[in-house]
C-alpha cells in the first residue's frame, strides 16, 4: 500500500511556518487496511493518488481538495470517499488548519465482499450524514482498536454494503441463508469466545468463503461474527466483574488483548466502564443488562 499517506514522499508536503503541531497517526491495521489520524495547519498535500479507497471524516476545521476537475469542501461530520487511483490534493480551507480520521481499504477486500462484483464508484465524493456514512463513520471511532481477521471481514463488508448503497447501486439479489452453516459459526463463537478464532477455521466449518459467511451470519442474527464473538466475550467478562474479579483479569481471561481493549467495548455494549459497573453491580438487579444512572 504504497499510496497511503505511509506511502507520500515527505518532500511532496509543502511547508510554511507552522502556528500548531501538525500531525499524521496511524492506528492498528492489517494487510490492506489502514487507518490514520490528521491534523493539518501549515501543511498542505499536493496531487497524489491511492491504489486502495480513502474513506474519511471531518473532525474539525474545514478541508477543502481538487478531486476529479473540481474544488471540493468537506465540513466537520462529513465524509469524503476518494476512488482507487484518482488523482486530489488536500488542504486547510481557513486559517484555523483542520483534522479528519481516514481509512484506506484494498480494493480487492471490497470486491470480494461483494461476491466478486464490480467496483462501486461513489460520484459525490463529499457526503452528508445519512445511515450509509454513518456506518462508515463508526470504522473510524477507534482507530486503535485491534484487527482481527474476523474484523477485517466486517469491515469489508461494511464498506462494501455503504459504497454500493451511496454509489447508487442497492443490493437487489435474492437474500439467501443457509441457517445450518451460519448456525454451526455461531455455536462455535460461543463456545470459544476467549480465543483468537481465524476466519479459515469458521470457513472449514461452514464450508463457505469469509465473505458469505459475514452476509449469511448478519442476514440471520443481525450482527457480523466479529461483533458477536465481542458480546461473548463482553458477557464473560461481565460476569467475571460481578463476581469481583480484577479487571485486568477479567479482560485476560475474556480474551480481549488488554483491559483498555476491554473498557472501549464495555461502554460501547453497556454505556458505562466496566469499573463503574464494579461498582454499582452490587445494586444492579440480575435482569438489568444496561442500567440508566446519572454520571
Amino acid at each position: 500500500m504504497a499510496e497511503t499517506l505511509r506511502g507520500v514522499d515527505p518532500d511532496r508536503l509543502e511547508r510554511s511556518c507552522s502556528r500548531r503541531r501538525d500531525s499524521i497517526r496511524f492506528g492498528t491495521g492489517t494487510l490492506g487496511f489502514e487507518r490514520a489520524e490528521v491534523y493539518l495547519s501549515s501543511c498542505a498535500f499536493e496531487p497524489h493518488r491511492h491504489d486502495t479507497y480513502a474513506i474519511g471524516i471531518t473532525t474539525t476545521g474545514v478541508q477543502t481538495f481538487r478531486y476529479r476537475g473540481a474544488r471540493r469542501i468537506c465540513l466537520p461530520g462529513q465524509m469524503h470517499i476518494l476512488h482507487p487511483d484518482e488523482t486530489h490534493d488536500g488542504a486547510a480551507g481557513t486559517d484555523d488548519g483542520f483534522g479528519y480520521r481516514i481509512l484506506y481499504l484494498a480494493p480487492a477486500l471490497v470486491r470480494r465482499a461483494l461476491d466478486d462484483g464490480p467496483l462501486p464508484f461513489v460520484v459525490d465524493p463529499v457526503q452528508k450524514p445519512t445511515p450509509a456514512t454513518r456506518r462508515l463513520a463508526s470504522l473510524l471511532a477507534d482507530i486503535d482498536e485491534p484487527v482481527s481477521d474476523l474484523a477485517i471481514v466486517d469491515v469489508a463488508a461494511t464498506v462494501a454494503g455503504a459504497l454500493r448503497a451511496l454509489g447508487g447501486r442497492p443490493d437487489t439479489s435474492r437474500v439467501t441463508i443457509d441457517i445450518a452453516a451460519v448456525e454451526l459459526v455461531r455455536d462455535y463463537l460461543a463456545t470459544h469466545a476467549q480465543e483468537h478464532t481465524a476466519a479459515s477455521t469458521l470457513e472449514r466449518i461452514a464450508g463457505a468463503d469469509r465473505f458469505t459467511i459475514a452476509r449469511h451470519f448478519r442476514r440471520a442474527f443481525g450482527t457480523s461474527p466479529d461483533r458477536y464473538r465481542t458480546l461473548r466475550r463482553l458477557a464473560l467478562a461481565r460476569a467475571a466483574i460481578e463476581r469481583g474479579r480484577p479487571l485486568a483479569e477479567a479482560a485476560a481471561n475474556a480474551g480481549f488483548a488488554d483491559q483498555s481493549h476491554m473498557t472501549r467495548q464495555f461502554k460501547r455494549a453497556y454505556g458505562m466502564t466496566p469499573a463503574h459497573w464494579a461498582e454499582l453491580s452490587t445494586r444492579i438487579p440480575a435482569s438489568c443488562n444496561a442500567p440508566r444512572c446519572r454520571s
